[in-house]
């Protein structure tokens, strides 16, 4: 694994490479960022930000979700994959917003991960993006980088990577971080085709020696 100072310059690189880096999910409140985090399970942003331009203009608020029936709310979200479990999650989401947090978002990650459909990844972007608080959230952006790179271990888990994360990364940089490595990943170390051959870490990036070392990087 990469040192202390590797993996400093490594994030500082990274942080030159994409400064702007943000959450590219369209919401305007924390509610909406939580049905669009949940959407993007196994799905593209830009696809989510294509089906929420209409979702969310038809649904407002969690009782609206509730006022239709469950086949309805599939349709509406019919390109998205796993629709039918994400709508009987939506539904059961805005239930329990409702019922048990006044139809309002919790800010804290314990509660959120109590939500239908909302893991610890999820929790961790609304958390960050919602209120501010210091968080990685490990998709697989951040999970495949952060193996490649040598951040940590091959063999650990998303937990154990988060974990890591945040031995390593100071806790004010912590969601900055989060969604710079996305951007590198999403953009730049791509998972079918990283762009080895023109990547600034190439000479310290464990998974690029090993590909080239098989003849699949061709260096200019």
């Amino acid at each position: 694994m990469l040192t202390k100072k590797q993996i400093e310059f490594c994030l500082e690189t990274i942080g030159e490479m994409f400064p702007d880096a943000e959450c590219e999910l369209v919401h305007d409140n924390p509610f909406e960022l939580v049905i669009a985090v949940a959407l993007s399970a196994q799905c593209t942003d830009a696809l989510v930000n294509k089906v929420t331009k209409t979702l969310f203009q038809k649904y407002k608020k969690p009782e609206d979700y509730l006022a239709v029936p469950l086949e309805e709310l599939q349709q509406d979200i019919r390109s998205i994959g796993l629709y039918r479990n994400k709508a009987k999650n939506i539904q059961k989401l805005c239930k329990m917003l409702i019922e048990e947090y006044g139809g309002e978002v919790p800010k804290d990650r314990d509660e959120l991960v109590k939500l239908p459909g909302v893991g610890r990844k999820t929790a961790n972007v609304v958390v960050s993006v919602a209120f501010g608080v210091p968080a990685i959230a490990v998709d697989t952006h951040v999970e495949r980088v952060s193996k490649r790179l040598g951040f940590c271990r091959w063999k650990d888990s998303v937990t154990e990577v988060e974990k890591a994360l945040m031995k390593k990364v100071p806790e004010s940089e912590w969601s900055v971080t989060h969604h710079r490595l996305i951007f590198f990943g999403r953009y730049h170390c791509k998972a079918q085709r990283p762009k080895c051959e023109v990547c600034p870490l190439f000479s310290l990036c464990r998974e690029g020696q090993k590909r080239y070392k098989k003849g699949l990087v061709k260096l200019p």
